[in-house]
């Protein structure tokens, strides 16, 4: 199975970077992924937040495939445990998805039709932390999930 993970937004700094980087060596034995860095569109001095989030819904319906599996990041989603987004994976993986694609929204989110359109809204926290944080905490908690479906010795309780 092929894992993307999508975030609008800036490149990332190189401490981020080098963890993502870190993850996605330590993922390679489990399964491919990748980030997809999306450019915000570009605005006017007078776009609101909401045409910002049109044009950034725009842009994500135009790469999202019939056999991608949208899971959307939203400080509003379901908090789950490590174990149990493993659970949800290998669920995922058992039906046959081709590509898991998490989406990092905005700096206002996502547009309602991005959030009608994802199969699952998942929260990391209660926290708000930044955009390029957020990725690399994804790529850490994917690394853990796989460790827990593997029975590695890097998640233990």
């Amino acid at each position: 199975m092929n894992i993307e993970i999508w975030s609008i937004g800036k490149d990332h700094d190189p401490f981020i970077a080098e963890g993502i980087s870190f993850y996605e060596k330590r993922l390679k034995p489990y399964c491919t992924t990748q980030l997809i860095r999306i450019p915000p569109p570009r605005r006017s001095g007078n776009t609101t937040a909401a045409q910002s989030l049109l044009l950034e819904e725009k842009i994500i319906l135009d790469k999202l495939q019939p056999s991608h599996y949208l899971i959307l990041l939203d400080e509003h989603g379901q908090q789950l445990t490590s174990k149990a987004l493993a659970n949800n994976i290998q669920d995922i993986m058992n039906k046959g998805c081709k590509t898991l694609v998490f989406l990092i929204g905005g700096p206002w989110g996502v547009s309602d039709v991005i959030k009608q359109t994802a199969r699952k809204t998942i929260s990391l926290s209660a926290f708000t932390f930044p955009h390029q944080l957020v990725r690399l905490i994804m790529f850490e908690q994917l690394y853990r999930a796989f460790s827990i479906l593997h029975n590695s010795p890097y998640h233990h309780e």
